[in-house]
C-alpha cells in the first residue's frame, strides 16, 4: 500500500514535524498530507467537482485525525467522512493528547477504526507513529481504486 497517501490533519506544529518524519520512516514511498484544522480536512476530503477532491480520495489510504482540531473539531470531521459514501470505508485513526474516556467513546461510536493517545515521551510517540504507520500501509488493505473508490 506505498502508493497511498496519509493524511495528517493535526494543528500543533510540533507533533506535525515528528509524526511526518516517523510516517516516512515507516514507509518512505507513502506521501504525507498535512492539514491543520477540521475545516481544511474537510475542504480537502469534499471540495465540489471542480476541485480536486475527487484525486485526493483516489489516492488515500489513511487518515490520521487529530481530536481537538481548532474550526471544526474532528469527532465532526470523523461524522462528515462516515456519512459520504466516497469517504465512510476509508481508515480514520483518532489521535488525542487527552486521555477523556467521552472523547474515546464517541470516536468509537462515529466509526473511528482506532484510538490514539499521544505519548509525550519524543522517543514513544515516535514509535507509536511508526508502528500505526506499518500497520495501516503494509499490513491493512483498502479498496483499490475502481470499487468503492468510484462511487
Amino acid at each position: 500500500m506505498d502508493d497511498y497517501s496519509i493524511l495528517v490533519v493535526d494543528d500543533n506544529p510540533d507533533d506535525q514535524v515528528l509524526t511526518v518524519r516517523a510516517l516516512k520512516n515507516a514507509s518512505k514511498n507513502s506521501p504525507v498530507i498535512v492539514l491543520e484544522d477540521g475545516q481544511e480536512a474537510l475542504d480537502f476530503l469534499f471540495g465540489d467537482e471542480k476541485t480536486a477532491s475527487r484525486r485526493n480520495l483516489d489516492t488515500l489510504g489513511v487518515i490520521l485525525l487529530d481530536v481537538k482540531l481548532p474550526r471544526v473539531n474532528g469527532l465532526e470531521v470523523l461524522k462528515h467522512i462516515r456519512s459520504s459514501p466516497l469517504t465512510n470505508w476509508m481508515p480514520v485513526i483518532m489521535i488525542s493528547s487527552s486521555d477523556e474516556p467521552s472523547e474515546l467513546v464517541e470516536a468509537y461510536r462515529l466509526g473511528a477504526n482506532s484510538y490514539i493517545t499521544k505519548a509525550i515521551d519524543y522517543h514513544e510517540f515516535t514509535e507509536q507513529m511508526t508502528l500505526l504507520a506499518r500497520y495501516w500501509l503494509t499490513v491493512n488493505k483498502v479498496p483499490e481504486s475502481g470499487s468503492v473508490r468510484k462511487l
